[in-house]
């Protein structure tokens, strides 16, 4: 990656593998509802055989935000780990075909690619169990300093801090950004990560190791210990002093930038076919405007917009044309 990029993507490169499944299904296969639980492969595995018929389609939830940025006009790249198996063969096509540039070395040996099995209810939301495999290789070493330095935005996902040396890769990349004045973004990715790492992510925020954050509600309760949602915002935006961009689902979005709040809609879908992807694409679509030095609010609706698109149909990845479909919606020249 030698070309200037918009944003680098770091995170976990994950082949996901998706289901129909009913709430009872979950119940019987002791499942939290709307969660990301890690598992080892013989767990995996247990699951597998319990779905219906399935789609496979690339994910990972910093890809998926890259994938989007692409399609979006942006130049992106991604830095994450695969195993040279035909599932790490397949994630690194499909994310090379989508526009993004990705130049990781696959791992020869080790942990098989990781897979995600991920139920999706009637109601749209996605149970995620994610056996990390070959992304706990991810290391320090997988890190290009001369792309992290020339990228105007670094975005990193929460689920990276599961991994001992992904984290490590991680502050080394923050670092060499923040050496450069690029700005870094994080995703707080799952609720239940915020609850394993809440005093990391809260001390990467206050050490102004990242510059902008990126949430949803349940996230941003998770992360400040309140059921009250305007405590919780006044905690990111004026008290943290940062770019904090939160999404409520059918009710739009709020991006704070210090004292200041700003109120953005959703974007309109006919139908929720499956919501996996949609705080990716909603990143995507922000950072598309945040590097064009877009006004917040536009940001924001290229971020529904993304959002939008990505929830009507099945899988993490778009379909349409998110650059033509946001000159369509006079979003974009």
């Amino acid at each position: 990656m030698t070309t200037p990029l918009d944003v680098l993507g770091i995170g976990n490169a994950i082949v996901d593998t998706i289901a129909r499944a009913e709430d009872d299904d979950l119940a019987r296969a002791a499942l939290r509802k709307g969660a990301m639980t890690l598992v080892d492969e013989a767990r995996a595995a247990e699951l597998y055989a319990t779905m219906g018929p399935t789609t496979v389609i690339s994910g990972g939830s910093a890809a998926n935000t890259m994938a989007g940025l692409a399609s979006l006009g942006r130049a992106a790249g991604f830095v994450g780990k695969v195993k040279d198996d035909d599932a790490g063969r397949e994630f690194s096509h499909d994310i090379r075909k989508a526009g993004v540039a990705f130049g990781t070395p696959a791992a020869a040996d080790g942990a098989a690619t990781a897979r995600c099995l991920i139920f999706v209810t009637p109601d749209g939301q996605r149970t995620m169990n994610t056996f990390l495999g070959a992304c706990q290789a991810l290391s320090p070493q997988d890190i290009d300093a001369a792309a992290v330095a020339q990228a105007k935005v670094l975005y990193m996902e929460g689920y990276l801090w599961d991994p001992p040396a992904a984290k490590e890769a991680f502050l080394k990349a923050a670092q060499i950004s923040r050496d450069n004045s690029r700005k870094v973004a994080l995703t707080l990715s799952d609720g239940f990560c915020v609850d394993r790492y809440r005093g990391e992510f809260l001390q990467l925020i206050r050490d102004r190791v990242v510059d902008i954050v990126f949430a949803n509600e349940s996230e941003l309760h998770a992360l400040y210990e309140t059921a009250d949602f305007d405590t919780a915002l006044a905690a990111l935006g004026a008290e943290e002093g940062l770019l904090g961009v939160v999404t409520r689902s059918e009710k739009g979005c709020v991006v704070v930038n210090g004292a200041t709040k700003l109120a953005a809609p959703a974007f309109p879908v006919e139908e929720v076919v499956d919501t996996t992807g949609a705080g990716d694409l909603f990143a995507a679509g922000f950072l598309a405007g945040y590097t064009q030095d877009l006004p917040h609010e536009r940001s924001a609706a290229l971020g529904a917009l993304a959002a939008a698109e990505i929830i009507s149909h099945v899988g993490a990845r778009p379909q349409k044309d998110l650059l033509q479909l946001a000159r369509d919606n006079g979003l974009l020249d």
